[in-house]
């Protein structure tokens, strides 16, 4: 298994937007996509990504196909319309919580 790491903030005055998209579109899309959600992550103190999310994968054919493809895309368009410093990593599952 392979694991895609993603942390972001939420932009100002977003929030109860965000979490309607997150719960109605972002993870049945990312679920309907091949990627399991395994974790997520809310700061609420320090200067850390506000959000930290991890998702796997079977394996990175599986993952790269994902994240190449049209409906990533339009999931990650949407997705900027509510968050701001995105960033992403792929790593080992190792079935721990594993941060960036």
């Amino acid at each position: 298994m392979i694991k895609l790491l993603m942390t972001w903030d939420i932009r100002d005055g977003r929030d109860a937007e965000y979490f309607e998209f997150v719960v109605r579109e972002w993870v049945p899309g990312i679920t309907r996509l091949g990627l399991q959600p395994t974790e997520a992550w809310f700061t609420i103190y320090g200067d850390q990504p506000q959000v930290l999310t991890g998702a796997v994968a079977k394996d990175v054919k599986t993952l790269d196909r994902i994240l190449e493809s049209s409906e990533w895309s339009t999931l990650q368009a949407r997705l900027d319309e509510y968050v701001e410093n995105y960033d992403q990593k792929i790593v080992r599952n190792n079935g721990n919580l594993q941060i960036f």
